[in-house]
């Protein structure tokens, strides 16, 4: 058990978390931290975005902070308990792992059955909450939920993400040798090959280095799974409750320019929102995705949460 601590304007005496471990897929060991709620009907599981990103949204190879904890707290002051866990690969050194889709998929589910034997979700419906890529996953593994919150969900494949992502970060001149790259690496994906497009001239160290995060055996598997996904038509299908919530300043995974029909009323817009739901102040012209890691720091402030607190207020 440990102390939390909780603005005094939030919570007039602290609240108190704990740690669990529950089976996964398969049986796998997972880790989470519970933190109680109040008198909102509703308990959530927060699933973690893309990579080596654990229960607290922070980073073994990336200076990103502690946004989910913090997301998580700010739930809590909203009387809304919450179950975050780490993804099953954090701290494993086992190149044969079982990362697949079905196993990620298979521990949402999990989660969300540990969830509902906790004392603190007895009564209460079930928010399953999703970041960025954790986002897509939480649709894929919705049915045992209640409710649906999608913060950053990709507006299009992943493959067109990061297609779009490098994209606008190449200069002109650059662009055509560097994409043709990257569009090759994908058809390898796609096509189960475990060999990296012939490097041409011309293309950065940095995309050169792609395949290996996408082309690793242990996880070439999970990529092929999700990389042609449509999150939006999935998204469409869904008959439950659910919010999709886009920062204004994020340039990881952004607002779609359009948006189908049954899905705008859902959207929920945060203002100088990023993809960590921190306070980004710059314009968004001036945003890439080097220079916006600098405010997903825990320095950095929460966004305004207030449309989504509106939301959540309605949520029954």
């Amino acid at each position: 058990m440990f102390p939390l601590q909780v603005p005094p304007l939030i919570e007039k005496a602290p609240l108190v978390g704990h740690e669990i471990a529950f089976p996964g897929f398969n049986s796998f060991s997972l880790k989470g931290s519970v933190l109680p709620g109040g008198a909102h009907p509703y308990f959530a599981v927060m699933v973690a975005g893309s990579g080596p990103t654990d229960r607290d949204w922070a980073s073994s190879v990336m200076p990103i902070g502690h946004a989910g904890r913090d997301f998580a707290l700010w739930l809590q002051s909203k009387n809304i308990g919450s179950l975050r866990y780490d993804k099953r690969f954090i701290g494993s050194k086992d190149p044969k792992l079982d990362i697949s889709l079905d196993a990620q998929v298979g521990d949402i589910q999990a989660a969300i059955r540990a969830a509902k034997a906790l004392p603190e979700a007895k009564g209460k419906k079930l928010l399953l909450i999703g970041h960025s890529e954790g986002a897509l996953l939480a649709l894929i593994a919705s049915k045992d939920a209640d409710a649906l919150l999608l913060i950053g969900l990709p507006g299009q494949s992943m493959a067109k993400t990061i297609h779009a992502q490098i994209e606008a970060q190449l200069p002109p001149d650059t662009k055509a040798v560097n994409l043709e790259f990257v569009d090759a690496m994908l058809d390898a994906v796609r096509k189960g090959k475990p060999d990296a497009p012939v490097l041409k001239a011309g293309v950065y160290p940095g995309i050169a280095n792609l395949p290996k995060s996408f082309m690793r055996p242990e996880t070439a598997a999970f990529v092929r799974s999700t990389l042609d996904l449509e999150p939006l038509a999935m998204a469409e299908r869904v008959a439950m409750p659910m919010a999709i919530v886009w920062g204004d300043k994020d340039v990881q995974t952004w607002k779609p320019a359009t948006l189908p029909e049954a899905l705008k009323p859902k959207a929920i817009d945060l203002k100088d929102s990023n993809h960590m739901l921190r306070k980004e102040l710059r314009p968004r012209s001036e945003l890439n995705g080097a220079n916006a890691l600098s405010t997903y720091n825990d320095d950095t402030p929460m966004a305004d949460l207030s449309p989504l607190a509106r939301w959540l207020e309605k949520l029954q």
